[in-house]
């Protein structure tokens, strides 16, 4: 029995002996040897953990656009959203109010906003409301300070706080040159302080307003102008204004390209008049006229031997035209069933340019103030003469 509990023990030994050496197996270690130890693990694609990748490098500026980033940021601030409320009436006379939006420039710290005419055209009817909205989102009732349909320019005030406006400096319109780089910032679709960039595509282009006058030396561009763009500056790369955004040319009534924008020099001369006056003051020459194209035949007949300008019909008492001396026609001839005056003179020129048109004359007489003096050119007797003639304010309305 002896024997069998020997063999049995031997043979726990021997079996515990070859575990160790095959599992490479030992005893546990004391407490002070158990204590964690720091690993430097470095992961691998295998392990499948994310690691954050470094932040991308901030994408390359050009010198044009950190010139567009830097116009923008200074200047859009002064760029505000116009809110207009007009009352139409439906077909049971019942008041059916009309909502338009236009942009305009902050012109000081008192508050004083240019924009278009048609901006703000009606509202100052009973039951009509003016709304500008600043860059800090702010809404503030306006008024109409002036307004100039002849130009499409207006000015309007708002009282807010000095800190909140942002006037843009208006530059000059002389000097510009077709191809140069322009931004217009405004508020298409009423989505506010927008801006596109493009160039002056023309100088010196003519439009007619509203009321049928003209505006020339109007600057085209192809900086994209939306309905909303009205009232807003074109800017130049300096962020000087150097015109009002005004109107486009588009069979959709959207961008296509072709823009206006009044020049800031018009500008610069009307938002004076209307911030001191509340009118422009306009010159005058004081006639009465009617084109000389449209009289045909009956010209000659009439002892009219020009091939165009403006028979004087009328000269009006006290006027610039009657100091100096100009005629009107002072009596009759027949031509077919026309009664015409005869006998006066026809204006062919202001400044040696010629006119042909009452819109012509209107045009050149407006690039003048009260006090200017011109050279005016007709046809007196056959004969051309030129008279000199200084120009007075229209009288305004009683």
């Amino acid at each position: 029995m002896r024997n069998v509990i020997k063999v049995a023990f031997l043979s726990s030994v021997i079996t515990a002996a070859m575990v160790y050496v095959i599992l490479g197996w030992r005893p546990p270690e004391t407490a002070q040897a158990t204590k964690p130890t720091t690993v430097n693990w470095t992961p691998t694609a295998a392990t499948n953990v994310a690691v954050a990748a470094p932040p991308p490098a901030p994408a390359p500026v050009t010198d044009d656009e950190r010139n567009n980033i830097d116009v923008y940021k200074k200047y859009s601030p002064g760029v505000v959203n116009i809110t207009s409320t007009t009352l139409a009436y439906d077909f049971f006379f019942q008041p059916v109010p009309q909502t338009g939006t236009g942009s305009g420039v902050v012109l000081d710290g008192d508050g004083h906003i240019a924009t278009n005419h048609h901006v703000i055209e009606g509202t100052n009817r009973r039951g009509s409301m003016l709304e500008v909205t600043l860059w800090d989102k702010n809404k503030y009732p306006a008024r109409i300070v002036g307004d100039d349909p002849s130009n499409d320019l207006a000015v309007i005030k708002i009282e807010a706080p000095k800190n909140s406006l942002i006037p843009i400096p208006l530059g000059t319109s002389k000097g510009l040159q077709v191809g140069q780089k322009v931004l217009a910032i405004g508020n298409p679709f009423g989505l506010e302080r927008t801006l596109t960039t493009g160039i002056i595509s023309s100088l010196g282009r003519t439009i007619e307003t509203q009321n049928g006058r003209r505006v020339e030396d109007i600057i085209q561009t192809d900086a994209a102008i939306n309905p909303g763009n009205s009232g807003g500056p074109l800017l130049n790369s300096a962020g000087d204004v150097i015109g009002i955004n005004t109107a486009i040319i588009s069979d959709s009534g959207n961008s296509a390209g072709i823009g206006f924008a009044i020049p800031v020099d018009t500008v610069q001369r009307v938002v004076k008049d209307l911030i001191t006056d509340g009118y422009v003051h306009r010159p005058f020459l004081g006639v009465r006229s009617f084109p000389v194209v449209n009289l045909g035949r009956c010209a000659q007949r009439i002892g009219i031997n020009s091939e165009g300008g403006l028979m004087v019909v009328d000269v009006i008492s006290g006027s610039p035209a009657e100091r100096a001396g100009i005629r009107g026609y002072s009596r009759e001839a027949v031509c077919g069933n026309q009664r015409l005056p005869a006998g006066g003179d026809v204006l062919i020129s202001v400044d040696g340019r010629n006119i042909n048109s009452r819109e012509d004359l209107d045009s050149l007489i407006d690039r003048h103030k009260p006090g200017d003096r011109v050279t005016v050119g007709l046809v007196r007797d056959d004969r051309k003469v030129e008279l000199p003639v200084t120009l007075q304010e229209t009288p305004r309305p009683r």
